[in-house]
Parts: structure tokens; C-alpha cells; sequence
């Protein structure tokens, strides 16, 4: 039988790798196998062909590929040696020659054993033996030892992995670098056992990856060892309710669940055995006649020590019922309930005395902001620019989410915190690509729809302290990143903020983005540079509280950081105003030790210098963070307020003068149903102005003292009211209509339309008061900003609650003027005294309409004015003597221009009234006004022929 030979691939065994590879290489072994027949009834022998090759850390010579050479022998001798020991006795090596890379040694190993496992022995051993004179590449194919199995640990565990021991050969006298991602984290050098620890505080996703640990000896020989290290998901466990009261006899649902795979379990006393499961709820039913008490159940993941606990109370009688989030409760019980799925924290509520759950706060965190958050704390130079980029494209990811839920923000303000505070302590240089992720990230909280939720933070009377420091904190982390940042020009453009480094000498002045100019005529000799970060709309974040406070000051200006790396003691800064009705600009600098540390602005070393076309000049003694504060308020504050309040008082003393002539001739004019009804009008209209004009007063006082939640009660009341005078001029419009077109057929009776009158006249006020408030007030957008007492319309146009229903009531009493006067000059003439009597009211009524509903209507158009035109003197003034007018007017053409009440006020009518009372003063009175009108009565003969005969009832004749 010929001989034949079975050819096979070789295997290659790379017992070091180059310099930047961190495991040894086994491929899988490629097998020869030689078949040996030498006659034709032979057995057959295999023999096994391995390739592989070593690296020695030395310059490599022609001279080592000589067999006398020491480097070739040592080499082929240690080979040979580990091969027969630890691989087969008839082990040979082969094919051995030297190259260039270091040195590298390629040889075959040729052996009738398969070898496996055994064959990396053989080059470990190999090295080993080596090592002892060459500077051998040793690279492990072992992994690190950890203190949590690789493949059980868990994010936010603590996690110690060891290095180590090298080869016996190696020595002691060694270095040891730790590196992650090629770069180094850690220097030291070996225990006395040999090895080296790297702990992980807390293992979050950001340290995932690669690490590597090497061992250097002097003479060049590295051993070296790595592992891979992931973590899997941390238990995440829902509970509801997390606090609750039950009443006894009654049942509350609990339930608990727990992300990833894991899996929960209830335990707690008198609970049965429920399986465990991702999902679990059980009906709890408090015994019956049960005294108050607490009872805690635990939800627990199976085989870990992450558990939540429910805590419930158990009573005899609650105060406040169940609600889609909350249990039943005692009367101020904080009930505490979990957030929704892919949220993080707590909803809690306080249960008031009227049965309802009240003072609501969301404390719910975004899921994945939580969990950055948590990684925050943690970060190091090689994870920060991952972590970056993870906190970049959450944020764009779920701009909406975040912008919605102030406890977000808040956790995105402490993130950026962290971030200023690891990177200063660490020393940490911020390059370009993670300071443009920074700004992406951050200005998502500075755009218009994250205004309500800043609003929420700013609350200066919220009881969370976090939320109030947040703005300020905000602010603060941008000034400690900027110090941070890579020291080389830059200039990053991001939608909502722009980030600028430059170098310049001597003297500095650019233009930022057309809206800030900056100046810096003198800044010392030599090469400095700036950092200038420009917001877009700061004021959407900061609030616009300072030091010396203005009266409804907002920010009107870009928001400036400025940070050079040397002090600037003259700096000129000039401001594009974002609302050119805006005056008294004020230039301010962010001040954070103001308000007990809330922080707020300051002029202190700032002046303003002067405004033109649109731009305020600043100049300040120091940099930091600038802007401007300008007022809604007039030309002439003091002026326009001695006018106001002299023209509400004259207001306030018509009315009461209208009042109390209405209640002198109340008898003489409730006798006709048209007439009676017209005076319920008039009064009702002059007690709603009046009392809205008190609480006007009262408002003007609050808002000096910033009480919110005073103001916020003056305003619903002043709206109220302004809305019932408008209203009832409605309710006297259609009283007109109704009675021009079916005045002699009955219809509805006196009772039904005072109902109705009454429904309109307060009804609808209170309807919408209640709802303006409502839908803005938990916002803190009700009044106008910097607690002014009245409807807010920068942010929420809660205005407009008050406009539009005043504007629509004039519009519609115009319409009806316009149709009763129609019908008035088509009635035919030669009407009993009765109807004659009757369309005198109707006269009366659509004249007093005529002239106070374009009053009225004029006046809150001006109103509206100086709003659209702070800065129009003209329109303040015009609309504060309109405002003064209306109690006049309502009094003259509401009252006294009746003839029916100037008739009742003459003396022989007071007479008779002065008979039934023994009220001599107010028979004096009634005296002299009578006497006052019967001089300004005369006659009247209507063109067309109409006259009210001296024959007609006084009733008739109102």
C-alpha cells in the first residue's frame, strides 16, 4: 500500500499579541495528520501540527536565526522542553526562525497528542522560562478575578477587580498600569502577593468595556491580563400605594411590579403566599372595628435585597375618599403614591379638611435621567465624553417629557452640577465635541416650553427647597464648566445657546450673534482669553427677583456669562432688548448669596450708561453673568398714580351716592315691572363697580408687599366683579330687547326674569373667574409677573378671561341698540297713557345703555392699551380718567337723568316719604337734591308728537 498523507491546516497559537492587544489568541486548532505505511498491513500513527510564536521586547538581529546563537538556542530549548513536559514525550519543534517586531519567534510544534488546553500551557511554561533572562511578552489568556462574578454584576454595585500574579520568573520589582478604553486610569505597583486591585465605586453603564492591566519589569518584559466587564440592569420596583390609609372594613388594592427579569414577592404578616412574578397585586381588607394603626408589607425581589415597602394606615374614619392616584385619607395625611412606568419617584398629596387631596407634588424623574444622573456622580475622564453623548441624545430624545416635569429638570440642573464638580476635582479637560453636548443638552431647559415648569421651581413660596435653588444652580453649573473647558479658541453654535473661547491681547470687543456687544478697553498685557456664553432665553430659567426689587421687572436682555482667565475691572457691555415696550432698563449682574442663597440680581459695580434705538449700555467693574431688567411701567409712575387714586375715590363716591338715591326711591319706581327690573340693573351694576373698585384698592397695597397668595385672591375678586358690571349691563340690554318686542303680551313673569338676571349678572362671572383661575393659577400664571395685582398676559394671557367677555357684551348691547331704536321710531304714535309710560322706560334704558356701554366699552379698550403701549404716556393718563368716569356716568345716566327719580326727590314727594320716617337728616337731603333737579327739569315735546300726559300714574312715569 503507498504511503499517504492526509494534509490538514495548521493551527497558529499566538502567545503574544502586539503591544495594543490585550488577550493571547488561540485559534482553533488546525490539525495535520500524517499517515506512516510501511507495509500494507501497517497501523497508523497521527501526528499534530501547531503553529504559533512568542515576542521578546528587544531589538531583533540578523545573528538570532543562527542555531549557535544563545538567543536561537535558549528559544528551541525551552520550546522543546515545554513541549515534552506538558504536551507528549515525542514533542519536537520545528520550522523556528526569528523576525523583526521586537523579535518575534515563529515555530511548529509537532506532536501525536491533540494537545487542547495543554498547548497554551506549553507557551505560558515556555514564557515562564524565558522570562527569567529575556523580556518576554506574557499576555494571560485568564481573566481578571472580580469581587461580583463578571456576569452578575449589576448597576451601582461595587465592583474591586485583581490583576495578577504574573509568571514566577517575572520578579517583584515591578510597575503596574491599569488602562480603559487606551487610556491609563490607574498606576501602581503589585502586593506583595503580586497582584494588583482596580475598584469600580459604583458600576453603571458608562464603565462598560475592556480593561487592561500590565505589568512592567525594567528590562522591557510585560505581562499583561484583561476581561471584559458588563453589568445588567438594577431592580427598579413600582409599588402602589407606597403610603395609604385604608378604612376599616374597607379593601385597597396593592400592587407591585419590577423591571428587567427579575421577579417580586409580598411579605408581610397575614398575607398568603402569592408566586412570585415581573407583576404582582393582592387585595388587602382591613378587619372591621380595627383601632388606628400602621402595617408595613414589603414587595422583595426573589434571591436579592432590593425590596419597597408599603405602609398603610389603618382607621376607623377617613376624610378625604380614593382618587385615581391617591388612597383614602386622614385629614393631613401625606399620601404618597408611585409614578407612572419610565418615571422615577413619588406623587405626593395632603388631605384638607374639605375632603379633597390638595398642595399635589410631582416628584417623577424620567427614567433615563435618573439613571444618568446616578452615573454623574461617578464620572472620570475616560467616561465623561461617553456620558456626554448619552445625556445629549436623551435629552433631544425626550425634549417634551423633560421640559413638562420640573423634577426632571431638576435632576438635569444636578447632573450639569456634577459635571462642573467631577471635572474640577478630577482636573478634567472638557475637549470641544463634550462641550457642545453640554450645551445641547442644557439649552433644551432654557426654551419657551419649559417656561411653566421653571415657574413651578422658582415658586418662592414652595416648601421644597431643591426646586427654589435650581435656577441658581443652573446658572452656577455653567460658570464652574467653563473653567474647564479645553484651553484653545472655539466657537459652538447650539439652537438656544452659544458657547465662545478667544484669545486676544491687550484689549477685547466683539458681537456676539447681533443681540451682545462686549468691550474691554484695558485688560493688562500679554495673551488672555474669554469665555462669553450667550442664552437665548435665560429669562425663561432665571427669575427676575433682585436685589432692590422694581415693581413687574422682567428680563428684557440676552443673559451674558462672561468668564475671562484673568480679572477685568472695566467692561463694557451693550444689550439688544428683547421687548422694546419695555422701560427703566437697569443693567444687573446674577448674584448668588441674595435671598438666603436663592440668588438673585444685582447693580452693585454695574451702571447703565444709555439706551438708544433698542440698545442698553452697561458698564461694570467685574465679569460674570449679565443682563438687563427693564419695567412695564409708565413715563411718570407718580403722576399716573395720584390720578388713579383720585379718580377711583371720585368712582367710589358716585356710587355710594347713586346707592343711596336708588334706596330713597326704591318704593316710588318698583311699582312698573320695566322700571323696577331697569333699577336692579343700575344698582346691581353700581355694587359690582363699587366693590370691584375697593378691592382695586386693596390690590394696589398687596402688590406692594409681594404676597402671592393675597394677590392672587384680590384678583379673582377684582375680576369677578369688573365681569358682573359688564354682565348686568348685558342683562339690562336684553331686558331692553325683550320689552320692545313683546312688551304688551305678557311673557315672563317679574320672578323668572330677576332669576334670570341674577344668573347672568353673577353666574357667568363666577364661571369664568373660576375657570381663568383654575387653568392658571397652579402654574403661577395668574397674575402678572413680580405679584401685581391683575390678570396675567405675557405668559399665560389670562387677560384675556376678562377682555374677550367684556368686548363681546359691548359688541351685543350695540347690536341691541341698534334694533330697539329701529323699532322705537316705527311704533305709531297715539299710545294710551300706559304704553306712553312703558316706552318711556324703554327710553330711558336704551339711552343710559347708549351712552355707558361705548363708555365702558372705551375705557377697557384703553385698558387693553396700555398694555400693547406701556411707554404711551397719553394712554395711561387717558384710560386712568376714563376709569375715574365710570361711577360719575353710572350715577348721572344711570340714575339722576330718570325722571321718575328726579320726580321722587322733589320736596312734596320727599314729603310724603318724610312722613313715614322719623329720619329727619334724610329728609333734608332727599330736599336739597329735589331742589337741585327742579331747576334743571323742563319739559319735553317729542318732534313726532309723542307726550306723556300730566294725567299719567307717577308708576307709569319712570
Amino acid at each position: 500500500m503507498p504511503n499517504s498523507t492526509t494534509p490538514s491546516p495548521s493551527t497558529t497559537i499566538y502567545a503574544t499579541t502586539p503591544e495594543v492587544t490585550t488577550v493571547t489568541n488561540i485559534t482553533t486548532p488546525d490539525i495535520t495528520m500524517v499517515t506512516n505505511a510501511t507495509t500494507p498491513v501497517a497501523t497508523t500513527t497521527k501526528t499534530f501540527a501547531v503553529k504559533g510564536n512568542i515576542i521578546l521586547n528587544m531589538d531583533f538581529k540578523d545573528s538570532f536565526n543562527t542555531q549557535n546563537s544563545d538567543v536561537y538556542k535558549d528559544i528551541l530549548n525551552a520550546t522543546k522542553t515545554n513541549c515534552q513536559q506538558h504536551l507528549s514525550k515525542d514533542c519536537s519543534v520545528t520550522n523556528l526562525t526569528l523576525r523583526s517586531g521586537s523579535t518575534i519567534a515563529d515555530f511548529t510544534l509537532s506532536s501525536s497528542s491533540q494537545g487542547g488546553t495543554q498547548v497554551q500551557l506549553v507557551i505560558d511554561e515556555m514564557l515562564n522560562q524565558l522570562a527569567e533572562k529575556y523580556p518576554v511578552r506574557f499576555v494571560s489568556t485568564k481573566t481578571f478575578n472580580t469581587s461580583v462574578p463578571s456576569e452578575q454584576i449589576i448597576a451601582g454595585d461595587s465592583v474591586i477587580v485583581t490583576c495578577g500574579p504574573p509568571p514566577t520568573n517575572f520578579g517583584s520589582n515591578l510597575t503596574v498600569e491599569w488602562t480603559f478604553k487606551d487610556k491609563i486610569i490607574q498606576t501602581d505597583k503589585p502586593s506583595q502577593d503580586g497582584t494588583s486591585k482596580y475598584t469600580i465605586r459604583k458600576f453603571f453603564d458608562i464603565h462598560e468595556g475592556t480593561y487592561v492591566c500590565k505589568m512592567n519589569r525594567a528590562d522591557g518584559a510585560t505581562f499583561t491580563q484583561s476581561s471584559v466587564l458588563k453589568s445588567k440592569l438594577a431592580p427598579l420596583i413600582f409599588v402602589d400605594p407606597v403610603r395609604g390609609t385604608v378604612k376599616c372594613g374597607d379593601s385597597v388594592t396593592l400592587q407591585c411590579s419590577v423591571n428587567s427579569d427579575y421577579k417580586v414577592q409580598f411579605n408581610g404578616p397575614d398575607l398568603p403566599t402569592l408566586s412570585p412574578d415581573s407583576e404582582i397585586s393582592y387585595v388587602y381588607t382591613a378587619p372591621k372595628g380595627c383601632t388606628t394603626q400602621q402595617k408595613t408589607i414589603t414587595c422583595q425581589v426573589t434571591n436579592s435585597g432590593a425590596k419597597e415597602t408599603i405602609i398603610l394606615t389603618l382607621t376607623p374614619n377617613v376624610v378625604c375618599e380614593g382618587t385615581k392616584d391617591f388612597s383614602a385619607g386622614q385629614l393631613d395625611f401625606e399620601a404618597v403614591a408611585s409614578c407612572e412606568k419610565g418615571k422615577v419617584g413619588n406623587k405626593t398629596a395632603v388631605c384638607k379638611i374639605d375632603g379633597t387631596y390638595q398642595d399635589f407634588q410631582d416628584n417623577c424623574v424620567l427614567e433615563v435621567i435618573h439613571n444618568l444622573l446616578l452615573q454623574s456622580e461617578e464620572l472620570d475622564e475616560v467616561t465623561l465624553p461617553g456620558f456626554l453623548k448619552d445625556l445629549k441624545d436623551a435629552a433631544i430624545n425626550n425634549t417634551k417629557t423633560i421640559t413638562d416635569s420640573p423634577a426632571t429638570i431638576r435632576a438635569m440642573v444636578q447632573i450639569l452640577e456634577n459635571v462642573a464638580k467631577r471635572a474640577d476635582s478630577l482636573n478634567i479637560t472638557i475637549f470641544e465635541e463634550s462641550t457642545k453636548n453640554i450645551m445641547e443638552s442644557a439649552g433644551i431647559l432654557t426654551t419657551d416650553t419649559a417656561r411653566k415648569s421653571w415657574l413651578n421651581l422658582n415658586n418662592e413660596n414652595s416648601t421644597n427647597k431643591q426646586n427654589k435653588f435650581a435656577s441658581s444652580l443652573f446658572l452656577r453649573a455653567f460658570e464652574g464648566i467653563t473653567t474647564s473647558v479645553v484651553n484653545q479658541p472655539l466657537k459652538i453654535n447650539t439652537p438656544h445657546i452659544i458657547f465662545t473661547k478667544t484669545n486676544f491681547t491687550n484689549f477685547f470687543s466683539e458681537d456676539f450673534n447681533s443681540s451682545v456687544e462686549i468691550d474691554i478697553p484695558e485688560a493688562g498685557g500679554g495673551k488672555q482669553s474669554i469665555t462669553v456664553i450667550l442664552f437665548a432665553s435665560m429669562d425663561t430659567v432665571l427669575p427676575a427677583r433682585e436685589k432692590a426689587t422694581l415693581s413687574s421687572a422682567v428680563i428684557n436682555g440676552k443673559v451674558a456669562l462672561i468668564r475671562p482667565n484673568s480679572d477685568i475691572t472695566n467692561i463694557s457691555i451693550a444689550f439688544d432688548v428683547l421687548n422694546d415696550t419695555l422701560g427703566n432698563p437697569k443693567c444687573v449682574f446674577w448674584k448668588f448669596d441674595l435671598f438666603d442663597g436663592l440668588g438673585g440680581w444685582s447693580n452693585d459695580g454695574c451702571s447703565f450708561v444709555d439706551s438708544i434705538n433698542g440698545t442698553v449700555s452697561c458698564n461694570c467693574n467685574h465679569t460674570t453673568s449679565f443682563s438687563i431688567l427693564m419695567s412695564p411701567s409708565s413715563p411718570d409712575d407718580r403722576a399716573l398714580d395720584i390720578i388713579t387714586y383720585i379718580g377711583v375715590g371720585i368712582s367710589i363716591a358716585c356710587l355710594v351716592i347713586c346707592l343711596i338715591i336708588e334706596g330713597i326711591v326704591w318704593r316710588k319706581i318698583r311699582r312698573n315691572t320695566t322700571s323696577y327690573l331697569r333699577h336692579v340693573s343700575i344698582v346691581n351694576i353700581a355694587v359690582s363697580l363699587l366693590i370691584a373698585d375697593i378691592w382695586f384698592i386693596i390690590g394696589a397695597a398687596i402688590s406692594k408687599t409681594k404676597n402671592e397668595s393675597a394677590c392672587t385672591a384680590t384678583t379673582f375678586f377684582i375680576h369677578f366683579f369688573y365681569l358682573a358690571l359688564f354682565f348686568w349691563m348685558l342683562a339690562s340690554g336684553l331686558l331692553l330687547l325683550y320689552r320692545t318686542v313683546n312688551v304688551f303680551e305678557g311673557g315672563l313673569s317679574k320672578m323668572s326674569m330677576l332669576i334670570i338676571g341674577f344668573c347672568l349678572g353673577y353666574g357667568a362671572p363666577l364661571i369664568i373667574a373660576t375657570i381663568t383661575i383654575a387653568a392658571t393659577a397652579p402654574s403661577h400664571q395668574y397674575i402678572r409677573e413680580n405679584v401685581v395685582c391683575w390678570l396675567n398676559w405675557d405668559g399665560s394671557k389670562a387677560l384675556l378671561g376678562f377682555v374677550i367677555p367684556a368686548l363681546m357684551i359691548v359688541v351685543i348691547n350695540l347690536i341691541i341698540l341698534i334694533v330697539v331704536i329701529a323699532k322705537l321710531l316705527r311704533r305709531r304714535v297715539g299710545e294710551n297713557a300706559a304704553q306712553a309710560g312703558e316706552k318711556h322706560v324703554l327710553v330711558v334704558i336704551a339711552r343710559s345703555l347708549a351712552v355707558l356701554t361705548p363708555f365702558f366699552g372705551l375705557t377697557w379698550g384703553l385698558g387693553v392699551g396700555t398694555m400693547v403701549s406701556p411707554q404711551n404716556k397719553g394712554i395711561h393718563i387717558t384710560f386712568a380718567l376714563f376709569n375715574s368716569l365710570q361711577g360719575f356716568f353710572i350715577l348721572v345716566f344711570g340714575t339722576l337723568l330718570d325722571r321718575t327719580v328726579r320726580s321722587a326727590l322733589t320736596p312734596s314727594q320727599l314729603a310724603t316719604s318724610q312722613g313715614r320716617t322719623t329720619s329727619t337728616g334724610t329728609g333734608t337731603l332727599s330736599s336739597g337734591v329735589g331742589n337741585f333737579f327742579r331747576r334743571l327739569r323742563k319739559r319735553r315735546h317729542s318732534s313726532n308728537g309723542y307726550h306723556v300726559s300730566s294725567n299719567v300714574p307717577t308708576a307709569s312715569n319712570t
